[in-house]
């Protein structure tokens, strides 16, 4: 089964989680206290909000979610095939759930995500310990996800770095932030 996936930045949570249960007809599958997260069969959609957009609310980015491997990889061959800017992540952990995923931008700059969840974790996100020598501050699970993690932008179509799953605002066109390799995101 694929499932359409949604992540949107609200400001106000609580607000956000009673609109969207009464919008459903059902209260969200896992909340947590930045994030809200309903999986609903009809239609088939994996919608999450989360407080982390700092400022930039609305649509953060969308996707699809497989069941499978094999549904993972004939995505990822059909964006290849396509010339299409692929980023992959490989395995990684973000939205309290361990997954494995690539991504790829529209004409429009919006990130689609491609994954496959295979389980839940008990903090946003895992981050590998960084250091000083990496140039880059160490993370941790307070910090904003789609905040990069590297000070260097780089356009999708020259990167093989994995990417962070969706930069904090930008212009139109403007490249996606490239963010240290495993630290996962939404």
């Amino acid at each position: 089964m694929k499932r359409f996936h949604v992540h949107i930045h609200v400001e106000d949570l609580a607000r956000n989680i009673d609109f969207y249960a009464k919008m459903f007809g059902a209260p969200p599958t896992r909340v947590e206290s930045d994030y809200a997260k309903w999986m609903l069969d009809e239609p088939a959609v994996n919608f999450a909000i989360s407080t982390r957009g700092h400022g930039h609310l609305g649509v953060d980015h969308l996707g699809i979610q497989v069941d499978n491997d094999a549904d993972l990889a004939v995505m990822k061959a059909q964006a290849q095939q396509a010339d299409l800017a692929l980023i992959d992540e490989g395995a990684t952990t973000c939205c309290y759930a361990r997954s494995d995923k690539h991504w790829v931008v529209d004409p429009q700059g919006l990130p689609w995500e491609h994954f496959r969840t295979l389980g839940t974790i008990p903090t946003f996100r895992e981050s590998p310990d960084l250091t000083q020598e990496d140039g880059l501050p160490a993370p941790s699970d307070a910090s904003p996800c789609c905040t990069p993690q590297a000070p260097a932008q780089v356009a999708p179509s020259t990167s093989t770095d994995s990417a962070c799953c969706t930069p904090i605002p930008r212009a139109k066109g403007a490249p996606i932030p490239i963010k240290q390799a495993g630290s996962g995101c939404c």
